[in-house]
């Protein structure tokens, strides 16, 4: 068995890697990483808004900001725990910059082809027993998405990378999409939630956090 140490340190590296990645011309910034993390748990976006560059953190602005009080809400954990505990992904680093009508731009295929080593080596270090994709293209890295009620609120097991692990997706929750905020999205996001507050790896991180505060 890999000791925790040496995971910590060849994710230390992968990390400084992926910082120095430049595979995609078209991006408007560079990757932005949640640092290392090492955990049982990863949690995949989609892409990096305008505003993660800047402040150097993965989901930093609205979308981050409901997704934390999912978290708060189900499972009883702060963002400060969410950050310090799970690993944070992305279909694709950085910010693909926007569309002519003001949007924030879908990566195109290769650069999700590009990007996808950064996530597989991930997979292959940390090895984890959860992984939790939050929105359309991160699901569809994973699964058939051809719609969001046939995947939000279910748990699948899933392959990638050689390693076999629980994957329990999410929608987006950015403000651009109601989705999770009206039927039947709500009811399923909360019953996503309620399966990743009950999953093994996330109740050990709970746990973990209430013994930190009482201590």
């Amino acid at each position: 068995m890999v000791s925790r140490s040496r995971i910590q340190a060849r994710l230390g590296d992968h990390v400084s890697h992926l910082a120095q990645c430049r595979r995609c011309p078209r991006m408007q910034s560079t990757p932005v990483s949640g640092g290392v993390v090492v955990s049982d748990v990863m949690l995949i976006g989609q892409a990096p808004g305008p505003r993660e560059p800047v402040l150097q953190r993965p989901f930093a602005h609205t979308a981050g900001r409901t997704l934390f009080q999912w978290f708060e809400k189900f499972c009883g954990i702060s963002e400060l725990i969410v950050r310090s505990t799970i690993y944070f992904a992305a279909v694709c680093r950085c910010f693909p910059g926007k569309t002519p009508n003001g949007g924030d731009r879908v990566p195109a295929p290769d650069e999700v082809r590009n990007c996808s080593s950064w996530m597989d080596e991930e997979i292959e270090i940390l090895r984890p027993r959860l992984i939790i994709p939050v929105g359309r293209l991160a699901i569809a890295r994973f699964i058939n998405c051809a719609t969001l009620v046939e995947v939000i609120g279910r748990k699948f097991r899933v392959e990638r990378a050689q390693h076999r692990f629980d994957l329990i997706p999410l929608p987006h929750p950015s403000g651009a999409s109601p989705w999770p905020k009206i039927p039947p999205g709500k009811q399923l996001t909360e019953r996503a939630m309620r399966k990743i507050a009950v999953h093994p790896a996330i109740a050990e991180l709970v746990d973990r956090a209430r013994w930190l505060r009482r201590n």
